[in-house]
């Protein structure tokens, strides 16, 4: 084979873009621009799904038995009620509006459910309209003013988005709002008395007094979502999140009150908390190693972030019926809900237990089980304080207890009422941890047998829910 000769070889004189015998179109072209990123390879790309794909199965393998858990008691629960009403058929008879309907679900959405469609389907009018000649409880009438914002418009929302019906639309927030909750009373929980307590926490959520009303058009798993979250929110110091998750729940429920004072008395004890830090070791690190300073101003944020969904609401309630204190007003005059620290609640207590119905608002059966809700709280609130949790989770509790208590409403009403408490689930879950987990399945799947009748069939059939 013969080898290639250097003296064949082109000379390198000559190679120029003027050489003779080449043109200067000939002359190869090099690009100016940045080099094209490389392309991924396809074991990154393996290697980038592995880690997703690990990460789902770790989220799987941590909240998977709290969802299914809360979901497998709450259907229990759910059915249960709908054989009842089916059973009976007593909604039948009654008026779509007030408890009635053609199937035993429209029930759900009956009541406050048929306000909040209202307020989705056409928004709000806020005024206070006297009763032409009444002279009794009820002065003025009902007006869409009376119920937050925030679930009717998250209603719209899923419908424009999902193609439901408004009463659609509502159950599926609600659903997934208490699916929300119960992960939340999980991790709130688990940080006092570990994984196995909140998951026990999770299925008391689902079958506690007033539970019932999760899966309804009522906006109650919406706010104890946004507050549940707020509260962990505290626990770990992230004081923005909590400020923005407690505006959120007073656009919910005026009950937002409680958690925005406990939010402020939370942060009020960490600026406390870390000035005692500062003055103990100065500039020097402390037994962890870190440097200790004031952080003044996130918490101080949250508290000011906090009332605005409320107070916003409030004052523009106010400002279209020229009224500030309308909102109130219109509570009192058109469902004579009002505080009167307590003296419908101590009617109830002195009458109900010598068969004497003759106070406001009686309805017998709902007003047991809100007579046996109020002495399960009060027992299990010592029990709650034994166990040292955080001070935002105690002036929660102990204010949400005082205005339900404190004021004149349905007395029936306070399972529900009660359950933006749900600090009150620690203390049972901490003791139901020891239980095995068939026992503990058993105990709970029992209670929710039972739910379908207590927290369901009783509120909204037997009462007013």
């Amino acid at each position: 084979m013969n080898e290639p000769s250097l003296a064949n070889a082109p000379s390198c004189e000559g190679n120029g873009p003027h050489a003779e015998g080449r043109s200067p179109a000939t002359e190869p072209t090099y690009p100016t621009g940045p080099p094209p990123a490389p392309s991924p390879s396809p074991s990154s790309l393996t290697s980038a799904a592995r880690r997703r794909w690990a990460r789902l199965c770790r989220a799987a393998e941590h909240h998977g038995p709290v969802l299914a858990l809360y979901g497998a008691l709450k259907l229990i629960g759910f059915c249960v009620f709908m054989y009842l009403l089916d059973s009976s058929g007593d909604f039948r008879k009654k008026d779509p509006r007030f408890g009635g309907g053609a199937h035993a679900w429209d029930v759900l959405a009956t009541w406050d459910g048929w306000w909040y469609q209202q307020i989705a389907a056409h928004g709000y009018h806020p005024a206070l309209v006297p009763v032409p000649g009444a002279g009794g409880l009820i002065t003025i009438e009902g007006n869409s003013a009376a119920f937050f914002p925030l679930y009717p418009a998250l209603m719209r929302l899923v419908s424009s988005c999902t193609g439901l019906g408004l009463f659609g639309a509502g159950l599926l927030v609600s659903v997934a709002a208490s699916f929300v909750a119960a992960l939340a009373i999980h991790a709130v929980t688990a940080r006092i008395g570990g994984r196995r307590a909140g998951l026990a926490a999770a299925g008391l959520w689902a079958v506690w007094p007033g539970s019932g009303m999760e899966w309804s058009a009522y906006s109650e798993s919406l706010y104890v979502a946004l507050a549940a979250w707020a509260c962990y929110a505290v626990m770990r110091h992230h004081w923005i999140t909590a400020g923005i998750l407690t505006c959120a729940t007073g656009l919910t429920r005026p009950t937002a009150t409680a958690l925005i004072a406990s939010l402020a008395v939370a942060a009020l004890l960490a600026v406390h908390r870390q000035r005692r830090e500062v003055r103990r070791w100065g500039d020097a690190p402390g037994p962890d190693g870190k440097r200790r300073r004031v952080e003044f101003l996130r918490p101080l944020i949250a508290v000011a972030i906090a009332p605005l969904g409320l107070f916003g609401y409030l004052g523009w309630v106010g400002y279209r019926m020229d009224d500030y204190s309308g909102y109130f007003k219109l509570q009192e005059g058109a469902w004579a809900h009002t505080f009167d620290y307590g003296k419908h609640t101590l009617d109830v207590f002195t009458s109900l237990p010598v068969g004497h119905f003759d106070y406001l608002f009686a309805y017998p059966y709902e007003d047991l089980i809100g007579v046996g809700t109020v002495l399960l709280a009060l027992i299990v609130l010592p029990l709650l304080l034994r166990l040292r949790p955080p001070a935002v989770l105690v002036v929660h509790t102990f204010l949400t207890i005082a205005l339900v208590l404190g004021s004149q409403q349905i007395f029936g009403n306070i399972s529900r009422y009660l359950l933006p408490a749900f600090p009150l689930f620690i203390p049972c879950a901490v003791a139901m941890r020891r239980l095995s987990t068939p026992v503990l399945c058993t105990v709970l799947g029992i209670a929710a047998l039972a739910s379908g009748s207590y927290a369901g069939y009783a509120l909204f059939e037997l009462g007013v829910p």
